[in-house]
């Protein structure tokens, strides 16, 4: 969901919808675990320390030398966008609660900026941290004035929702403009200094979701939901690469290395790549398979389809348990709910009673999650059909020990 780079040490931060955020020092990760949902954000404060965001509504901030984290409350609504101040003093946030939330990370009560009408996407400080701005599904860029907690003005109006921003542009000193990406597609470069639009452009591939300047400033990249990464030089604002990075599904995630010499992307896929910026257009897109719930119905049975509905998003069916935000469901059948080492469970399912089996399965979609186990992580679905019920026991009857059914797609 995101990607995070330090500048001091170039560690990379992922955060993923399996609830973790993942530090990853070549290949090897250090899992942070702590999140009650989905990861959407995460940066870096400093070489040790780092703060991420999501679905829980709730901010973390872990130092990675002593292993410690502390939870930041207040939120209402899940928290989608994070930024630290120049001065490592303050984190800003952005939630679906219409809110930006400041947090000095030295301690004390959160402050709240209000104004607006919707939820809020992205924050950026500017490079004096006197000022920080923000972009919301409401389609505004606001700049607020941090020494007196108000809103200075509005940036820009677009008719669409504001998904992410950055600041660049000038070597030393302010950051000339702003650029942004938006709901229908555009990204679109901001004059700081007159308010006037520079540049616009619209590839007719919409949202944009994912946006990053190189550490010189000299390139800025954004990801869009059709899988591709376009990569633009910041002097001429012409498109130096339009790579079709992803085959199915969107790239949300973008960060270039400490150096600027390659650039780290994520998207629906459970794999972090790192291509080298300068021959980005020579690889080829990430997976060359469909993911198991992006796959034709008629290409499957109606027990696999309602897995692949319903389940395996959250779910794998091996034995090694691939990352997800839920446990593998490998030989589920027997077990006591809330048994599986090594999976941070929910105090609902760590004390409950179930032993998993074709009937509390049954029981379990008829009700929903929100009824049948109250307090769990499990998101809020039923399937409402006896049959399709049927469908689904008798496939994880065989595809949970088996552990092969479906698997190659996941």
């Amino acid at each position: 969901m995101d990607i995070s780079v330090a500048k001091e040490n170039g560690l990379v931060a992922t955060a993923s919808f399996d609830n973790s955020v993942g530090v990853w020092s070549g290949r090897m990760p250090q899992w942070l675990e702590g999140h009650e949902a989905a990861v959407k954000a995460v940066t870096f404060v400093d070489k040790e320390r780092l703060v991420s965001a999501g679905d829980d509504n709730d901010l973390i901030l872990w130092d990675l030398k002593t292993g410690s984290q502390t939870k930041l409350e207040g939120h209402t609504a899940k928290v989608v966008g994070i930024a630290v101040s120049p001065d490592k003093k303050l984190i800003a946030s952005a939630s679906w609660d219409s809110r930006i939330g400041l947090w000095a990370i030295a301690g004390g009560e959160p402050q709240f900026l209000s104004g607006h009408s919707s939820g809020v996407n992205a924050v950026a400080f500017s490079r004096d941290g006197r000022s920080l701005y923000s972009g919301s599904v409401d389609g505004s860029v606001i700049l607020w004035d941090l020494d007196k907690r108000t809103e200075k003005r509005v940036i820009d109006r677009n008719g669409f929702g504001i998904n992410v921003l950055a600041l660049g542009g000038g070597d030393e000193g302010p950051a000339s403009w702003l650029a942004y990406g938006s709901q229908d597609g555009v990204t679109r470069m901001i004059d700081l200094n007159t308010g006037e639009r520079l540049n616009e452009f619209s590839l007719d591939r919409r949202p944009i979701l994912g946006l990053t300047v190189s550490p010189d400033g000299r390139r800025l990249a954004t990801g869009d939901g059709q899988g591709y990464i376009t990569v633009f030089d910041t002097k001429s604002w012409r498109i130096e690469t339009d790579f079709r990075a992803a085959l199915k599904g969107p790239i949300w995630a973008l960060a270039f290395s400490q150096d600027g010499s390659v650039l780290h992307a994520g998207g629906i896929e459970n794999i972090v790549y790192s291509w080298p910026v300068a021959d980005l257009a020579s690889f080829d897109p990430m997976a060359t398979e469909t993911p198991l719930f992006l796959r034709k119905p008629d290409e499957m049975s109606n027990g696999e389809r309602q897995f692949a509905r319903k389940c395996s998003i959250c779910h794998s069916l091996t034995e090694d348990g691939i990352r997800k935000a839920g446990p593998t469901l490998h030989k589920v059948f027997g077990r006591k709910a809330g048994t599986l080492p090594g999976y941070s469970y929910s105090e609902t399912l760590l004390t409950s009673d179930i032993i998993w089996s074709g009937e509390t399965i049954d029981q379990l979609f008829l009700d929903g999650p929100d009824h049948y186990i109250p307090g769990s992580k499990m998101p809020m679905q039923r399937i409402v059909l006896q049959e399709d019920r049927k469908d689904l026991v008798e496939y994880l009857k065989t595809a949970t020990v088996s552990g092969q059914a479906g698997e190659g797609h996941q």
